[in-house]
């Protein structure tokens, strides 16, 4: 893999990683980051301008058909926490008295070692990932409303997620009466469910009063799902699901 999903990104905050060389299993690096910077280094490598031991070993390491193996040692950290961590790892790594380190073994593993603790990249993408949702099994009328560009704390007008969502958008009003439910959606993920109890006029926009929902037989449905990716072109913030008869 080269990246994670939006949602493991949202979980991961900053993290420390390391890189490992397949043909010998041995670290090569050891970095801090956020988001997907953990597979930066690879895109990297492709500039051959680029000069430097870690990306000439990812050069050789590619050259002979295999990959590098990405592994997150702690997550969920801020900044300092990650600064700290690495510069912990790469002293330990690096410092010529512990050769024979195979004698830590015998010492307890840390606090948070199994949500926390060293895993791949592929582990931690199982671990956070979202299921998409599945549109086959729409079981209401749906209207989902894209609020990346709303839902912003410390903005008076949007100042919580359900402010966010509910005002205001042009909808096409003969659809109204049929919407079920309102999911938030924010960065591809279902954030909130609303069930709306008014829609309110709004110049040439509307808005709704509502109610949100935590009830598990319809959050199970629809909540921490990912939406289809939106095609070429595609900018409404509003999309409608229709139920499956």
């Amino acid at each position: 893999m080269n990246r994670f999903s939006q949602k493991t990104i949202e979980e991961l905050n900053y993290y420390v990683y390391i890189l490992v060389d397949p043909r010998d299993n041995k670290i090569f690096y050891v970095g801090k980051g956020k988001d997907n910077r953990v597979f930066a280094h690879i895109a990297c490598s492709l500039n051959e301008e680029l000069e430097s031991d870690k990306l000439n070993i990812i050069r050789e390491i590619t050259l002979c058909g295999k990959t590098v193996k990405h592994f997150i040692v702690r997550h969920g950290l801020n900044e300092n926490e990650a600064f700290l961590v690495e510069s912990v790892l790469i002293d330990f790594l690096s410092y010529s008295d512990f050769f024979s380190v195979c004698t830590i073994s015998n010492i307890q593993a840390g606090h948070h070692q199994w949500f926390k603790g060293i895993k791949t990249v592929e582990e931690l993408e199982q671990l956070y990932a979202c299921e998409p949702l599945n549109i086959e099994n729409i079981q209401h009328n749906l209207i989902t409303i894209n609020i990346n560009k709303t839902y912003n704390i410390k903005n008076d007008y949007h100042p919580n997620i359900y402010e966010a969502t509910r005002k205001s958008w042009k909808i096409n009003e003969r659809r109204l009466p049929q919407i079920e439910y309102v999911l938030s959606e924010f960065r591809g993920i279902v954030r909130a469910i609303f069930k709306p109890t008014k829609w309110l006029k709004n110049g040439d926009r509307w808005m709704f009063e509502g109610i949100e929902i935590t009830d598990k037989e319809i959050t199970d449905l629809y909540l921490n799902k990912s939406l289809p990716e939106k095609k070429k072109g595609e900018a409404n913030p509003i999309k409608y699901f229709t139920k499956h008869q």
